[in-house]
C-alpha cells in the first residue's frame, strides 16, 4: 500500500478504540462470524478481503508447544516446531521470583513470534486444592497471593513480545476427574479469597488480553458459558476488555455462548461451521432470535486483541529461538526453582574431588520430560538429563555408574542391579519421583493416591540399607515419603525443571549454585491430612455429578495452620547451603496501610539467596479469618556476612476479606499480628499492628 492513504483500522498512529470501530465496520456478518470459532485445531480464519490474517494459537505454559493438526491431534510432522522447555509452572513458582517469572515469559513471547504465533495458552494459575489433580506441575501452587505475583509477571513479559496470553482456566478447575461435567459448590468467600485472585491480578495488574474458561461447570452453568464468571466478574466487575475463548469443546450451547461471555470457540470437532458460535450461531441472529449487537460485541473484542497485539501492523516484533539468552533463563528458574529439603549433616553439596564413584539411580536420571503431559507437548531442541548433567560437571573428576532402578512394568532384576551399584559407590544419587505417563502429572486424570510409582518406596529403603549416603531427587509434583524420609541424608525436589534441568541440578548438588527455592504448597506427610480429602467423597472426587468445596478458605497452609495439622514440609519452606537472620523488625504505617521493614543478614560463609515471607493474622475478625495468610514476599540475595534492610508495603485492601452480605471487599479495622520469616512455620519476626477505621 506504499504511497497510499492507509485505512484507519491499518494505521498504528490511530487510537486503539478507533481502529477496532472501523473495521469492525467494513466486515460482512459471515466474516464477523468466522472470526469467533476455530477454522482448524489452533486457527481461527483469515479474512483475505480485508487482509486479517489467520490466526494461531498455541500451547503452552512451558514453552511453544509442537505442531500438530490441522485437524487432528497427532504431530504435524515439521522440522521447525522445535522451542526451548522452560520448567514447569509449579517450578516456576518455587523460585519466588517475579522477575524471573517475567523472563520467562519474555522467552517463551520471543519464541512464540519466531513460530508465528499470536495467543499463547498459558500460564495456567488454578490453585492446588488436592494433591492429587493432574495438571498442579503446570500451576503456581496453592496461594492465591504468590500465584497472582509469578503470573503478573509471566503475562507482562510475554506479552511484551506482541503476544497475547491466555491466563486459564477461568475458573475452579481444580481437578481433572471428570472435569467435563463436574459441578463446582464454592462459597463467595472461597471464590473471591482464593481461587478469582490470580486471574483478577492477570486482568487488573498484567492486562492479560485473553482468557480461557474452564471445562467444569460453576453452580450448575458451564465455566464458558457462564453468567456469573465471565459476564459480571470479569467483564463488569474487573473491566476486562479482551476475549474470552472456550476450552476445546469447552461450549455446550450456542444460546448460552451468545449471551453469557464466550467470545471465541475452539474445539475438538473438526466440523467447524458446525460449532455452537459458527452457522447455528449466525442462524439464530438472521432469524431475529439472538442480537446483532451480541456478534459485535464477541467480534470487537477479538480484534481489539488482534490490533493491540500488532497483528494487523507492518512492523511486529519477529522474535527469535533458543538463544543463548534463552537457554540462560531456562536454567536460571531450574536452579532458583529446585528446593532442598533436607540436608543432614551438610551432606550436600558434593566434592568430587573427594568422591572416586557415583552411582546415579532411577530412570528420572535419563527421561525426557519436556514432551509429556498432554496439554504441554514441547519439541526440545535438546534436554539435558540429570545423568547428562552429572557427567558434564564432574568430568573425569569421579567415576560415575548408572542403573536405571525402576520403570513401569518391570522390578525385580533392575532393583538388584541397582542395589548392586550403590554398594559399590561412594555417594548414591537416587532421581525418581513422578512422571507424564497418563495417572501421574498428566492432563484428562487425576492421580490416584500419593504414593511413589513402581516400586520406589522399597527401592529407596533398599538404596539406603545398601549405602547410607543416598542422596533423593524427586521430579514432579508431590509424593508421601514418610517410608523412607527420616532414612535419607538429603533430599531435593526438582519438579520437571526445563531443558536445562540436569545443568541446573547439577549445579546445586556440587554447589555451583546455592539452592534458593521454596515450596509453593504444602507437602502433606499423607493424603488424609489434606482439606479436599477430609470430608469424604462429596468434597473430592464428588458425588452425584457435584464437587463441594467444603473446607472453605481453608486451603493448603490456611487448612494446616488453623486445624493445627503438622505436614511433611510447610508452605514456604526450602533449605540453603547458608544460613540466614531476621532482625530489627519496624512497623511504619502509611496513608493507606503499611510498610514493613526488618534486617535480613546472610550468617553463613556462601552467597546464597532468601525469600523473607510476610503473613498477616487477624486478631478479633467479625469473619472467620485462617490462622495465617501471606500478604507479602521479597527474595533477597546477600553476599556471606552481608546485611540488607527489606522494605514490603502493605495496602489497606491487603488486610481485607470478602462479605458475601456487603458483596465487596472489607478492611475491617482491628490488630493485625505481622510476621516475617523463611516459610509458614518459621517466623521468627512478630509485632502487632492496629488498622484504623478509614
Amino acid at each position: 500500500m506504499h504511497g497510499e492513504q492507509l485505512p484507519p483500522f491499518r494505521d498504528p498512529s490511530q487510537p486503539l478504540e478507533a481502529r477496532v470501530d472501523d473495521l469492525l465496520s467494513r466486515l460482512t456478518i459471515e466474516e464477523k462470524i468466522s472470526i469467533i470459532h476455530a477454522d482448524s485445531k489452533f486457527t481461527t480464519a483469515a479474512v483475505p478481503r480485508l487482509g486479517i490474517p489467520r490466526r494461531w494459537l498455541s500451547d503452552g505454559p512451558h514453552g511453544v508447544r509442537e505442531d500438530i493438526g490441522p485437524d487432528t491431534w497427532m504431530p504435524a510432522g515439521h522440522t521447525d516446531d522445535f522451542a526451548t522447555a522452560m520448567p514447569a509452572g509449579i517450578c516456576l513458582a518455587a523460585t519466588w521470583n517475579p522477575d524471573l517469572s517475567f523472563d520467562e515469559g519474555e522467552v517463551i513471547g520471543q519464541e512464540a513470534r519466531a513460530r508465528g504465533k499470536d495467543i499463547m495458552l498459558g500460564p495456567g494459575v488454578n490453585i492446588l486444592r488436592t494433591p492429587l489433580c493432574g495438571r498442579n506441575f503446570e500451576y503456581f501452587g496453592e496461594d492465591p497471593w504468590l500465584a497472582s505475583k509469578m503470573c503478573v509477571g509471566y503475562i507482562r513479559g510475554e506479552q511484551s513480545e506482541d503476544i497475547s496470553s491466555c491466563v486459564k482456566h477461568f475458573a475452579l478447575n481444580n481437578q481433572e476427574d471428570d472435569r467435563g461435567t463436574i459441578n463446582v459448590e464454592a462459597d463467595d468467600r472461597a471464590l473471591h479469597e482464593i481461587y478469582l485472585p490470580a486471574f483478577k491480578a492477570a486482568v487488573e495488574q498484567a492486562g492479560v488480553w485473553s482468557v480461557m474458561g474452564a471445562y467444569n461447570q460453576f453452580r450448575g452453568q458451564h465455566c464458558c458459558e457462564n453468567e456469573l464468571l465471565l459476564n459480571q466478574i470479569l467483564k463488569k466487575d474487573w473491566g476486562f476488555k479482551g476475549l474470552v475463548m472456550s476450552d476445546w469443546g469447552g461450549a455446550h450451547d450456542t444460546r448460552e455462548c451468545a449471551l453469557n461471555g464466550l467470545d471465541l470457540e475452539m474445539g475438538t470437532d473438526t466440523n467447524y461451521d458446525n460449532y455452537y458460535l459458527a452457522r447455528p450461531y449466525l442462524d439464530m441472529i438472521q432469524a431475529g432470535e439472538l442480537p446483532m449487537t451480541g456478534l459485535d460485541e464477541k467480534v470487537r473484542r477479538n480484534l481489539r486483541v488482534m490490533i493491540a497485539t500488532h497483528m494487523l501492523d507492518f512492523n511486529r516484533k519477529p522474535g527469535s529461538i533458543n538463544t543463548a539468552a534463552h537457554q540462560t533463563v531456562a536454567r536460571r528458574v531450574a536452579e532458583e526453582g529446585i528446593v532442598l529439603l533436607k540436608n543432614q549433616n551438610h551432606t550436600l553439596p558434593l566434592d568430587p574431588a573427594r568422591i572416586k564413584t557415583i552411582a546415579v539411580i532411577g530412570e528420572n536420571a535419563v527421561r525426557l520430560q519436556a514432551h509429556g503431559g498432554e496439554s504441554s507437548e514441547i519439541k526440545a531442541f535438546y534436554e539435558i538429563t540429570p545423568l547428562a548433567g552429572i557427567l558434564s560437571r564432574v568430568g573425569s573428576k569421579a567415576n560415575i555408574i548408572f542403573s536405571e532402578g525402576y520403570c513401569k512394568g518391570a522390578r525385580q532384576d533392575l532393583v538388584e542391579r541397582a542395589i548392586t551399584c550403590a554398594k559399590s559407590a561412594d555417594v548414591v544419587i537416587y532421581v525418581g519421583g513422578l512422571n507424564h505417563d497418563p495417572g501421574y502429572d498428566c492432563e484428562g486424570a487425576d492421580r490416584k493416591d500419593l504414593k511413589l510409582p513402581y516400586g520406589q518406596d522399597e527401592l529407596i529403603q533398599e538404596l539406603v540399607a545398601a549405602n547410607p549416603k543416598t542422596i533423593v531427587v524427586l521430579e514432579g509434583t508431590m509424593v508421601e515419603m514418610h517410608a523412607w524420609l527420616d532414612r535419607v541424608p538429603a533430599l531435593l525436589q526438582a519438579w520437571y525443571p526445563g531443558m536445562e534441568g540436569g545443568n541446573a541440578l547439577a549445579a546445586i548438588l556440587f554447589g555451583d549454585v546455592n539452592p534458593s527455592g521454596k515450596l509453593p504448597a504444602t507437602f502433606p506427610k499423607e493424603l488424609s491430612d489434606t482439606p479436599a480429602a477430609s470430608f469424604g467423597a462429596a468434597t473430592y472426587p464428588g458425588t452425584n455429578g457435584t464437587v463441594a468445596y467444603t473446607e472453605g478458605l481453608l486451603v493448603g497452609y490456611r487448612w494446616f495452620d488453623t486445624r493445627q495439622i503438622e505436614p511433611e514440609f510447610p508452605f514456604g519452606f526450602g533449605l540453603s547451603y547458608t544460613t540466614f537472620a531476621y532482625s530489627n523488625l519496624k512497623l511504619i504505617p502509611t496513608w493507606d496501610g503499611l510498610t514493613v521493614r526488618f534486617d535480613l543478614k546472610n550468617t553463613g560463609d556462601r552467597a546464597g539467596a532468601e525469600v523473607a515471607q510476610l503473613y498477616l493474622h487477624e486478631m478479633n475478625p467479625r469473619l472467620m479469618r485462617p490462622a495465617k495468610e501471606l500478604k507479602g514476599f521479597k527474595k533477597v540475595f546477600l553476599q556471606p556476612g552481608e546485611k540488607q534492610t527489606v522494605s514490603i508495603s502493605l495496602a489497606r485492601n491487603d488486610f481485607a476479606y470478602y462479605d458475601p452480605v456487603q458483596h465487596g471487599w472489607v478492611a475491617q479495622p482491628d490488630d493485625f499480628e505481622i510476621l516475617i520469616g523463611g516459610s509458614s512455620r518459621e517466623l521468627p519476626l512478630h509485632a502487632n499492628f492496629h488498622l484504623k477505621p478509614q
